[in-house]
This record gives C-alpha cells, sequence and structure tokens, in this order.
C-alpha cells in the first residue's frame, strides 16, 4: 500500500551562465536547495564557478535511487551529460521550479 505522502528526491545539474561548469547534486527538497545555490548560502564550488542555473532534473521516490544515479552521472563524461542535459533541455534554458 502506498503512502499518501511519499518524499521525492531530486538528482539535479547546475551550470553558470556560459555553460561551462557542471555541478551535479542530490536532495529531497529542490526549491530550498536551489535557493541555497543561487544565495551562496555555502561557500564551495557552486558559489566559487557562480553555477546558479539549473538545467536539469531527475525524480525519484527512493533516496538510494538517486544517490546511486548521481553517482552515476558523476562518472559519466562531460560530453555524455551534455547530451543528456540537451535531450530535455535543447536551449540550456533555466528550468523554474
Amino acid at each position: 500500500m502506498r503512502r499518501i505522502y511519499e518524499k521525492i528526491y531530486y538528482v539535479y545539474i547546475l551550470t553558470n551562465k556560459s555553460n561551462s561548469v557542471l555541478y551535479i547534486g542530490v536532495t529531497s527538497n529542490l526549491e530550498k536547495r536551489i535557493f541555497e545555490h543561487k544565495s551562496k548560502f555555502v561557500k564551495g564550488f557552486t558559489s566559487k564557478y557562480n553555477l546558479n542555473k539549473l538545467v536539469y532534473t531527475a525524480s525519484f521516490i527512493s533516496a538510494y535511487e538517486a544517490i546511486a544515479y548521481e553517482k552515476k552521472l558523476k562518472g559519466w563524461k562531460r560530453v555524455k551529460k551534455d547530451a543528456l542535459i540537451s535531450e530535455t533541455n535543447p536551449t540550456w534554458s533555466e528550468i523554474s521550479i
């Protein structure tokens, strides 16, 4: 039996204005996490490279599956990541959430 409320987990990809750097992350609260990246709430890779454009998301009902997918994407070469983004977002426009 399915629960009425199931937590959703997201794997997401951020890039910068010139699409030259990618960041892949996982979260259960996409809206909050993207806000944190955009506001440079946490100093680190995304703030250093000004990664604030959301270009890809995938959702999962299992944290385990989301983390496994994140690790899988992080192991891909850049060209394969670019192709994945282009499949669902050909112009690499910012995705609104």
